[in-house]
């Protein structure tokens, strides 16, 4: 089973790692995809195989251009965290275009259009589950822009996707498809996805209220969990993966972001620290303390040493130019395709043939179990750190969202709690101080480079 977006197991999930078109050679042919894809037997991430994609260069305001008066029907539901699945049937919906819930996500000040009723810091919105066909079907040369046939199923395009966009805390209930596989593509943003093995089905007990074709759903809130409601839950296999656009790059990003919010909170706040407001954007709260900031750090580079362990990364690679990085906006965009397969019991239930060598590695990693319980975040059921679904500068998918940041970290004891816990899991890793970001500061090649841009931007 599956939280957070359609999926059955395996899940094969497409990031979208990789420089510009022309600079790689795919990882894999497409025959050697398709048959890592059917011979799988847990989830994993493709990496470096959709660089060449159009749909890479995708983002949510490009996609309400083209979809420009086209209304899409939202999925509203509660942001509060509740024990209880918010499923389809619980749930209102709102009939918008794309640009409409543009500025309600990120202007939580509107109160005109068809999103009026739902204050931002209280619902989540969610176009899912949109067919391209329909979507997009005066339009059609979009579908050339997904390549599924690099995966080894020719022919197959947009034409046989679907599109799905959501805000902060935009989720699906826990459940599994009761055939096929799913691809998915993540264009935009982040997600987090919360993943059990089907020999645990009976842990996750299983309904077919409400009745979907080929869906079978959890009664449990896999991230707010009434365990005494269900106990056998706690037996549950929890494997849990965050996709986003970028794989390694995106987590040394992070780190570069914690650095240069802790230089500007100190700097700024020093030069004047009575009115923030002439330097921080209305979207964030308030500027956050030396020590939230130096949390944050932490944090970040935690995430980057635990993403290196599971991907086996054990190099930095040399920082990418501004031009190379990807673009990142405001939403959670992503494109899905489901695979029928025949013959393919082995896939579901985890017996068959005996695996072949495997064939994980750089560019392919296996969704790992994790043993601990993922924070709950108010607000931001799925996402990464509180980041997942876009943000107005386009870090969405990675920078702190419009919503507040007290969404995503209560207070700083409950910021430290979480560097505590992570460190438990990785004692080699030792605490960053504020010395050791002055030591790196201050390096000389560091201030060379500085001195360098200073002149430069002064430069008749």
């Amino acid at each position: 089973m599956a939280a957070g977006s359609e999926a059955t197991t395996p899940v094969i999930l497409a990031a979208g790692a990789g420089g510009e078109e022309g600079e790689h050679v795919k990882p894999f042919t497409p025959e050697k995809a398709k048959e890592i894809i059917m011979s799988l037997q847990q989830p994993a991430i493709f990496c470096n195989m959709v660089f060449d994609w159009p749909a890479r260069h995708w983002n949510a305001k490009y996609l309400s251009e083209v979809l420009h008066g086209k209304r899409i029907r939202f999925r509203m539901g509660m942001k509060s965290m509740s024990t209880v699945p918010q499923f389809e049937t619980t749930c209102s919906y709102v009939e918008a275009t794309l640009e409409e819930f543009l500025t309600w996500n990120c202007d939580q000040s509107s109160i005109s259009g068809p999103f009026r009723d739902y204050d931002h810091s209280k619902f989540w919105a969610y176009a899912d589950y949109k067919y391209f066909v329909s979507l997009f079907e005066d339009k059609t040369d979009i579908f050339q822009d997904v390549k599924w046939s690099d995966f080894g199923f020719p022919g197959r395009n947009g034409q046989e996707s679907t599109l799905w966009i959501g805000s902060l805390g935009a989720h699906t209930p826990c459940h599994l498809d009761s055939y096929g596989c799913n691809l998915v593509f993540q264009v935009q943003g982040r997600k987090r996805w919360h993943l059990f093995p089907p020999e645990d089905t009976p842990f996750l007990y299983p309904t077919r209220i409400p009745y979907e074709e080929s869906s079978v759903f959890s009664k449990i809130n896999v991230v707010n969990p009434d365990l005494k409601r269900f106990p056998q839950f706690q037996k549950a296999q929890r494997h849990m993966v965050t996709l986003s656009p970028g794989q390694e790059e995106d987590h040394l990003a992070r780190v570069e972001e914690a650095i240069t919010r802790m230089l500007v909170c100190a700097l700024k706040t020093a030069e004047n620290p009575q009115n923030t407001r002439a330097w921080l954007n209305p979207t964030e709260v308030e500027e956050t303390s030396h020590a939230v900031n130096c949390c944050y750090l932490n944090a970040a580079v935690s995430a980057f040493f635990d993403r290196c362990r599971t991907s086996k990364v054990v190099e930095i690679q040399a920082p990418r130019t501004d031009g190379e990085r990807m673009k990142k906006e405001e939403l959670n965009v992503y494109s899905h395709m489901e695979v029928g397969q025949t013959g393919s019991q082995n896939l579901t239930t985890g017996t068959g043939k005996p695996e072949a060598a495997s064939p994980f590695g750089p560019d392919l990693v296996p969704v790992a179990q994790r043993s601990e319980e993922p924070p709950s975040e108010r607000g931001g059921i799925f996402g990464s750190d509180g980041k997942d679904f876009v943000d107005k500068d386009g870090e969405h998918f990675g920078k702190l969202h419009c919503a507040k940041r007290q969404q995503i970290m209560n207070s700083e004891k409950a910021i430290k709690e979480q560097i505590a816990s992570n460190a438990t899991t990785a004692p080699s890793q030792t605490f960053i101080s504020t010395d050791d970001l002055l030591d790196c500061l201050v390096n000389p090649q560091v201030t060379r480079i500085v001195a360098q841009l200073l002149i430069q931007g002064r430069t008749l």
